[in-house]
């Protein structure tokens, strides 16, 4: 008796995913760490000096983190309501924050106590940090201005009212100490100049502007709002290099890599984009649970850190570089013991003996040996199957039409499983590797069960979407016929005046040449 033949499941190819060095590099990441703040975060930023701690504003509450901690190393927690906005100096030694009751704190980031208190701002303040001088701090309020404050004094220097909506991002030149910029929900971007008394510069981003950054050589300046975020050329007046529309809802954050090749963005969509800062394509994307408000980069690129609506931090760590390090290896057999006996030849008087392969059989393969043909059916109708794997459910059907046996599989079925059946064809017969096994599947379920049509809403809702499914498709292939008909027509026109005008010149050749014999 011959051995049973497992069903042969027809492979599909697949498109596999292009691998890049970015696919590689952003790749090479631990497990993530989460870790629960009390609120939805809005700020995480980096100190710009070793150890890189990272201080993140949630609720209203600033946790400071180690880089590897899981608990917070120190809280700031001297706020009456929510905090927005912490942000580091850039020797690392001062925190400024604002807050919803619209006063701006100075913390020492070795103590606890705000040093100083800045009020002047009505209403709200989500944007504060450091002019590059060290010694300025700029902030933007929900009353529409942007203000200007002196760190010794605790006094405020200038105030500037030209936005038209909530000021909520903003960022300082670190080329020049008196430039800084900011964004509105008014749609703008405003360059302002500590010297001056206005704006030396207005930007028209075209959607609620959500963040902004500016390159280190400060000559590119980005901006995020709605699903965009555009480049600007500000040596050139504020002109549009580049328009990205690479994300599904409105972007909230912006970050920029230790070198400024790489431009991370994330999004309300769950997503974070990386793009090259030369072509501004996306090399890399990573995908989180929820939608992110805030994102940062720590300074050697070694930790990133995303911050969501429904207060989960995600920290994910690079991991270590592995050394080759020399150690003893033990000696091992020579080159000769492996290849031993492998070209040896059997002579004639040798007796060879086979080892027999052992083949683990599936549970509908199974089944099909022993000829259980309704139970084969009934294996490959699982949901996990049917879903993920649909091309082994039409290989088992194929296989019993092959036998005869396909009929008889299909009938005595119950409502339940009739409707199981009957949701399969009409989900995958429009699909063209399957649609062969399906319509006669289709044609057998229908005479089957046509005369207990009516007396079930279930069955006849499947059978009602089986006939919309191949309707449909009945009409897409007639209408691909008459685009194929009309293309038809047109390379045939092509061709006769190419034949035609091939003609004119022969015949025009030919009389020039009697006429020049002629002459």
């Amino acid at each position: 008796m011959a051995a049973y033949k497992p069903v042969v499941v027809p492979a599909c190819p697949k498109l596999g995913e292009r691998i890049t060095q970015d696919t590689l590099y952003w790749r090479g990441d631990k497990t993530p760490v989460q870790i629960k703040e009390f609120g939805a975060i809005n700020k995480i930023d980096f100190s710009p000096v070793p150890p890189y701690n990272y201080a993140v504003t949630a609720s209203s509450r600033i946790h400071v983190y180690g880089r590897y901690s899981q608990e917070p190393i120190k809280t700031f927690s001297r706020f009456k309501d929510a905090a927005y906005g912490a942000t580091y100096r850039d020797d690392g030694r001062l925190l400024v924050a604002g807050s919803e009751d619209g006063a701006i704190r100075l913390f020492d980031t070795a103590g606890r106590a705000p040093l100083r208190q800045f009020d002047g701002h009505a209403k709200p303040v989500h944007l504060v940090g450091f002019l590059s001088d060290k010694y300025r701090i700029f902030s933007g309020g929900d009353d529409y201005s942007s203000n200007l404050w002196d760190i010794p004094s605790a006094t405020e220097i200038i105030s500037y009212t030209e936005h038209t909506d909530y000021v909520r991002c903003g960022c300082a030149s670190k080329v020049n100490a008196d430039v800084f910029i900011t964004g509105s929900y008014d749609h703008t971007v405003k360059l302002f100049d500590a010297r001056t008394k206005s704006s030396v510069m207005t930007i028209e981003h075209g959607h609620p502007v959500e963040s902004v950054l500016l390159f280190p050589s400060g000559g590119l300046l980005v901006s995020a709002g709605g699903r965009y975020v555009k480049v600007w050329d500000v040596l050139k007046g504020g002109q549009l290099l580049v328009s990205l529309k690479n994300h599904h809802k409105t972007v909230t954050c912006l970050c920029l890599n230790s070198s400024g090749q790489r431009l991370l963005s994330g999004s309300l969509d769950r997503h974070v984009k990386i793009y090259s800062t030369t072509s501004y394509k996306v090399v890399h994307s990573f995908n989180y649970a929820t939608s992110i408000l805030s994102l940062a980069l720590s300074p050697e690129d070694e930790t990133i850190v995303v911050g969501m609506t429904n207060g989960v931090l995600n920290v994910k760590h690079r991991k270590p570089e592995e050394r080759n390090e020399k150690s003893q290896k033990k000696r091992q057999p020579a080159y000769r013991t492996y290849v031993k006996g492998r070209t040896y030849m059997p002579k004639q008087e040798d007796f060879c003996v086979s080892k027999p392969v052992k083949r683990v059989l599936r549970k509908y393969d199974k089944l099909l040996k022993s000829f259980q043909s309704s139970k084969a059916l009934d294996a490959v109708l699982e949901p996990p199957i049917m879903l993920h794997t649909p091309e082994v459910t039409v290989a088992v059907m194929q296989e019993l039409h092959r036998r005869g046996t396909l009929k008889s599989a299909l009938a005595g079925r119950d409502e339940k499983q009739v409707n199981l059946l009957l949701t399969f064809v009409a989900r995958r017969v429009i699909e063209p590797r399957f649609t062969s096994v399906l319509v006669t599947v289709a044609d057998m379920i229908t005479d089957i069960y046509q005369p207990v049509v009516g007396q079930s809403s279930i069955v006849d809702r499947q059978f009602l979407k089986l006939q919309e499914a191949i309707g449909k498709e009945i009409d897409y292939q007639e209408e691909l016929l008459e685009v194929l008909g009309m293309m038809d027509t047109l390379f045939a026109t092509f061709t006769k005046k190419k034949d035609t005008y091939l003609e004119d010149s022969k015949s025009n050749g030919f009389t020039d040449t009697i006429e020049t014999n002629i002459n």
